[in-house]
């Protein structure tokens, strides 16, 4: 048997754990992150369209299942750095008003245990951290915020330049994007065409273990260790964590420790603790409440293709601009969403969907085509839950939320789309396999029989135990959520009592 221990153990190596880790390291804090992946090699294939989305080189080869029973390969990433490494590396805050509750048509979303104001401050230390390349002033829903961004917006291409004051005509307010890249004074961003959904060959990307879990590393008081698959959970007598079990290349490990936090992503981190039931606990672990595992939310996304035959798209990096004009109001008293550019589509990139169109028939459209993202709430449900088997395999039961809101605000980008000069849209909605924005499987809340965590993401029901990751979300809101996630794992990190005896 393998054994480790560390003051603090930290399961998953993402944007909740890699910007734990680098808190926690700045209080001087043992730490040991276990990561089930290895580190993400720099190489030629992390800039090719065939190898990242066809041959699907960085993605694991397990599938779950549906609610049906039918499998799926997620979209999930086990790295160094989690699923950052590929990520568009948009990073914005949420408003004020996703933190309240709100009411839609269909349903309401919850209000959070704390304000946008408890988070603030720390939204600011994650945008430095994370070198957030960002504009004040132009986006009419952008919430309050103490400092500027640490760096100017990019620049717009001309193209993407043109289609902004197309929409602005209309009486919109399009905006500059919220970036982690370095493209700092001597930084190594080159703003290639292949960002948005590959690996970064330069390491320019604002990513978990180039930002923070590396120099977290670098400082001495943090460990990583790669290849570590936690598959349970176990308590001492008291219900406290006694320690973790698992395999490294099939032997088995255990890690002791004082405090443990699973940060393995909403679906993984919920997993792990219904994998670890008992005669004593048959519902798993932290789960006297019932909700391990449900409420499990993904966003309303879908993906546009907006053609303007008479135009040739030249741009090399496309994700610079959004429209937040129908995030609060789509016109009904009721909120929309957010309409994103995102990277720009290759033709064998669309080929993944379109599997019977000609390559050469793609590349034409991609030429003349501009690809955004349509996205907006989905509500928590207590039916859209993760499961697990018997056997250790992932189980999703999912149906869509909210989903007329998602309808009306597809209307309305595709009727401003027009309007700007697109005279065909192609559309891909998001299944259950496209899944990068999971949240919700252990909600937080102040009340044990309604949540599984505290505000500072603490187990209701067991006091050294943790979770930090996008499990805590009350509800999704509809922005990225990965700065919210790193700006709430530096709160925990400063406002939490590490000390082992609690």
């Amino acid at each position: 048997m393998i054994s480790h221990s560390a003051h603090v153990v930290i399961v998953g190596s993402g944007m909740g754990g890699g910007t734990l880790a680098w808190g926690l390291a700045q209080r001087g804090i043992e730490t040991l992150v276990l990561e089930r992946g290895g580190i993400l090699p720099r190489e030629p294939e992390n800039w090719s369209a065939r190898a990242v989305f066809v041959e699907r080189r960085y993605k694991p080869s397990e599938t779950w299942l549906d609610d049906d029973g039918n499998e799926f390969h997620p979209g999930v990433h086990y790295l160094v750095g989690g699923n950052t490494k590929v990520y568009g590396a948009s990073l914005p805050r949420l408003r004020e008003r996703d933190l309240g509750q709100t009411h839609y048509p269909s349903g309401t979303s919850p209000a959070w245990p704390f304000t946008y104001d408890d988070l603030e401050p720390y939204y600011t230390q994650a945008e430095s951290l994370y070198r957030v390349h960002g504009s004040v002033g132009e986006d009419p829903t952008e919430p309050w915020r103490s400092r500027p961004y640490p760096y100017p917006a990019l620049a717009h291409e001309p193209y993407v330049a043109e289609t902004m004051l197309r929409l602005a005509e209309q009486g919109l307010h399009p905006s500059s994007t919220a970036m982690g890249i370095d493209v700092r004074p001597g930084g190594t961003c080159v703003r290639c065409q292949t960002c948005d959904g590959f690996p970064c060959r330069l390491g320019a990307k604002s990513d978990a273990e180039t930002c923070a879990l590396g120099p977290a590393v670098a400082g001495g008081s943090v460990r990583l260790l790669t290849g570590a698959r936690v598959r349970r959970v176990e308590l001492d007598g008291s219900g406290r964590v006694a320690r973790l079990v698992g395999d490294i290349e099939g032997e088995p490990f255990e890690v002791t420790g004082g405090m443990f936090v699973l940060s393995a992503g909403a679906a993984n981190s919920a997993a792990l603790l219904l994998a670890s039931r008992s005669e004593a606990r048959p519902t798993g672990v932290a789960n006297s409440s019932g909700l391990v595992g449900r409420n499990y939310m993904v966003h309303n996304n879908t993906h546009l293709a907006a053609v303007d035959p008479r135009r040739r798209n030249d741009v090399v990096f496309q994700k610079t601009m959004a429209v937040n004009d129908f995030y609060h109001d789509l016109g009904d008293g009721h909120p929309g969403g957010t309409i994103q550019l995102i990277g720009k589509v290759q033709g064998s990139m669309m080929k993944t969907q379109a599997t019977r169109a000609p390559l050469s028939l793609l590349n034409r459209m991609a030429d003349r085509s501009v690809e955004l993202l349509v996205m907006s709430e989905d509500l928590p449900s207590v039916h859209n839950r993760v499961t697990v088997g018997s056997d250790g395999r992932i189980q999703v039961s999912w149906r869509r939320t909210n989903y007329d809101r998602h309808e009306a605000l597809l209307k309305t980008a595709k009727s401003v789309l027009r309007k700007a000069g697109y005279r065909g849209i192609f559309e891909q909605r998001f299944g259950i396999d496209m899944n990068s924005h999971m949240c919700g499987t252990a909600a937080a809340g102040h009340d044990p029989a309604t949540s599984v965590l505290d505000p500072w993401c603490r187990s209701h029901d067991v006091p050294n135990l943790f979770v930090v990751d996008s499990s805590f979300f009350p509800s999704s809101g509809a922005q990225n959520p990965a700065l919210t996630i790193a700006a709430q794992a530096l709160r925990v990190a400063e406002e939490t009592d590490w000390d082992v005896r609690v």
